[in-house]
C-alpha cells in the first residue's frame, strides 16, 4: 500500500481545493458561451481551452503526486515531477487567458508564451518522472 509523503500530501491538498476555482471557472466559461457576458469568439475559444487545460492538468497533477511517492524519488527531481505538473496547470491556461483580455479582441497579446512555457514545463517533468518510474522499476525487479 503506498502512503503519501508529508510533500505529497500538501501538493494533494492544495491540488484538490485548486478545483474548487476550475469549477468557478466553469461558470464563466458557461455564460461566455451563452452569450451572457460579451466576448469574441477567439476569447471564447481561448476561455473553452484554458478552462480545459486547467482541469486536466490539475486532475494529472494528482496523478503524478502518487507516482513521484511511488518512485520514492527525493530533492530536486521529487520537487520537478511533484510540482512540474501544477506548474504547467498555471501556465498554460494563464496564458490562454491573460492572452485573450481586452475588449473585442480577435488575436492573442504577449502573454501567449505562457502556453509554450507551460507545455515545455509539462513535457520536461512527465519525461522526467517517466524515466524515473522505469528506473525504479528496474532496480527492483
Amino acid at each position: 500500500m503506498l502512503t503519501l509523503s508529508r510533500a505529497g500530501r500538501l501538493a494533494a491538498g492544495i491540488l484538490t481545493l485548486s478545483l474548487l476555482t476550475i469549477e468557478f471557472g466553469g461558470g464563466y466559461v458557461l455564460s461566455l458561451t451563452t452569450g451572457n457576458i460579451p466576448a469574441t469568439d477567439f476569447q471564447t475559444t481561448f476561455a473553452r481551452a484554458g478552462h480545459g487545460h486547467a482541469g486536466i492538468l490539475v486532475t494529472l497533477s494528482l496523478g503524478t503526486i502518487l507516482l513521484t511517492d511511488a518512485a520514492r524519488l527525493t530533492g530536486g527531481i521529487a520537487h520537478l515531477t511533484r510540482w512540474g505538473v501544477p506548474l504547467a496547470a498555471v501556465l498554460m491556461p494563464a496564458g490562454f487567458f491573460l492572452s485573450s483580455i481586452g475588449a473585442d479582441r480577435t488575436e492573442p497579446n504577449a502573454l501567449y508564451p505562457l502556453i509554450p512555457a507551460g507545455a515545455g514545463v509539462l513535457a520536461i517533468s512527465l519525461a522526467t518522472l517517466g524515466v524515473a518510474l522505469i528506473r525504479s522499476a528496474a532496480r527492483r525487479q
